[in-house]
C-alpha cells in the first residue's frame, strides 16, 4: 500500500478494530462449520488468516481475513469470497522528510468468484472492492477456458476492467478526485506433461489511462548542476534543495506487458513449484521475477518447505535521482519520488508449515499454517535509503467440509 498522510481515527481505535475483525472472523469460522457433508453435498471450504508485515522504514501493516467457498465438482460449478482489512501505521522516511507525522489508516477489501465448467468448457468471473479514507477502487472479470486433446491441454482467455480514484483524506470526492480505468486481458495456456508435472505459460495486457500521481507526495528540487549520493540523508537533502516542492506528476497513461510460466512437479513426497515473469512497460520500466516453492511431506499431517524469491527492475525513463530546475524556474514535466519506480533488486527466504489438526480419517480437514518470510532491498538509484529489511509473517486455519 502506497504510504500517504492521513488524518484518521487514532491508533488505539485502529488496533480495536484490527483485534475484533480477527475474532469476528475465527468465530465465523467456527460457527459456520457443519459436520463433514455426505459425498454428494457440495465442497465447502472456509479459512482465516491475519497477516503482520514490518519493516525497518517504519512501516506496520497488520491484515485479519476471512474466505470461503462452495463447490460441486460434479455439476461444474464453484463460487466463492473473501473479506480482509489493512491496518497500517507508518512513519517511513518519505513521511518525516515532509515534516509529517505518523499517519495511520484502514482499508477494507472485498472480493467474490465464481466458475462454471460442466464439462469441457467453462466461464469465469470475479469482481472486486476496496476503500480508504481517500481511495477506492472497483474491479471486475470475465474469462473462458476449455480443455482439448483429453484434458491434456487447458487454454484460457480473459479481459478484466478496473476503475480506482485517488481523493485527499476529508475531501469529498465530488470536489477532489484523480480517477484512472484500466483494462486488461490475459491469455493462458496449461500442459499436462504427465501424471505428475505441469506446464502452465500467459501473457498479461493492462492498459490504464488516467492520473497515477500520488497527491501526498512531494518531489524536492535542486538547482542546475546539483549532486547528491546514493542515500543521502534528510539533513543533506533538506540544505541543498531549493523551496520549491511541488507534487509527484506522472505520465497519464501506462501500458503493462508481462509472459509468466509456472512449472509445478509432484515427487513421492515432496511438492515443486517454479514461477517465473518478466514485464515490461511504456514508462521504460522492465522487470524480472523468480519464484520457487518446495513443500515436503513430514507426515500425514505436516508439511514444511522453504520459499525463495528474487526480483531486480530498471527505473522508468523519468527517474532521477535528483530533480533540477530548468531555465526559467520550471520544474521537470515528470518527476516522482516512489523508489519503488526506480532500479532495484529484492530478495526474498522463508518458509511455511502445514499442520492438520482434524480428526484421524481426515486430518488435513483442518489444517493451522504458520508462514514467515524476510525480504532484503537494495535500492540502486535513491535519495535517503539504500537498503530495506521487512519481515511479513502469517498465521492461516483453513477446513474443508
Amino acid at each position: 500500500m502506497t504510504a500517504r498522510r492521513r488524518s484518521v481515527a487514532s491508533r488505539e481505535r485502529i488496533a480495536l478494530a484490527a483485534i475484533a475483525a480477527s475474532l469476528v472472523s475465527l468465530v465465523l469460522l467456527l460457527v459456520t462449520t457443519p459436520t463433514r457433508a455426505a459425498p454428494a453435498a457440495p465442497d465447502v471450504h472456509a479459512s482465516s488468516d491475519v497477516t503482520g508485515y514490518a519493516d525497518s522504514d517504519h512501516v506496520f501493516v497488520v491484515t485479519p481475513s476471512i474466505g470461503g467457498s462452495v463447490a460441486q465438482p460434479s455439476a461444474g460449478w464453484s463460487v466463492g469470497g473473501r473479506y480482509l482489512v489493512d491496518v497500517v501505521s507508518a512513519a517511513s522516511v518519505d513521511i518525516v522528510s515532509t515534516a509529517s507525522r505518523r499517519w495511520e489508516e484502514v482499508r477494507h477489501a472485498g472480493s467474490v468468484d465464481a466458475a462454471y465448467k460442466p464439462g469441457a468448457f467453462g466461464v469465469l468471473a470475479s469482481a472486486a472492492v476496496s476503500s480508504e479514507p481517500d481511495y477506492q477502487s472497483f474491479s471486475g472479470g470475465a474469462a473462458i477456458t476449455q480443455d482439448v486433446f483429453d484434458k491434456s491441454v487447458t487454454w484460457l482467455l480473459g479481459l478484466t476492467y478496473g476503475h480506482d480514484v485517488a481523493g485527499r483524506t476529508g475531501t469529498p470526492f465530488s470536489v477532489f478526485s484523480h480517477p484512472l480505468d484500466k483494462g486488461g486481458a490475459k491469455a493462458a495456456l496449461t500442459l499436462v506433461l504427465g501424471p505428475a508435472t505441469i506446464l502452465s505459460v500467459g501473457g498479461d495486457v493492462m492498459i490504464e489511462s488516467g492520473d497515477s500521481s500520488k497527491v501526498y507526495r512531494y518531489v524536492p528540487m535542486f538547482a542546475p548542476g546539483t549532486s547528491l549520493p546514493r542515500g543521502a540523508s534528510i539533513g543533506l537533502v533538506t540544505s541543498t534543495r531549493l523551496s520549491d516542492r511541488p507534487l509527484e506528476q506522472l505520465p497519464s497513461s501506462r501500458d503493462r506487458y508481462a509472459l509468466s510460466a509456472l512449472l509445478a512437479h509432484r515427487f513421492r513426497e515432496a511438492t515443486l513449484r517454479f514461477d517465473q515473469r518478466v514485464y515490461v512497460d511504456s514508462w521504460g520500466l522492465k522487470a524480472t521475477t523468480t519464484d520457487v516453492r518446495y513443500r515436503y511431506d513430514l507426515s500425514r499431517r505436516v508439511e514444511i518447505g522453504p520459499h525463495v524469491r528474487v526480483h531486480a527492475q530498471t527505473s522508468v525513463d523519468f527517474w532521477q535521482r535528483v530533480y533540477v530546475m530548468r531555465p526559467g524556474f520550471d520544474f521537470p514535466a515528470l518527476r516522482t519520488g516512489d523508489r519503488e519506480l526506480g532500479p532495484l533488486v529484492n530478495l526474498t527466504g522463508g518458509g511455511a508449515i502445514r499442520v492438520g489438526v482434524g480428526g484421524d480419517a481426515h486430518p488435513k480437514s483442518w489444517v493451522l499454517g504458520f508462514d514467515l518470510n524476510l525480504t532484503s532491498s537494495q535500492f540502486l538509484d535513491d535519495l535517503y535509503i539504500t537498503q530495506r529489511t521487512s519481515a511479513i509473517a502469517a498465521v492461516s486455519l483453513e477446513a474443508e467440509l
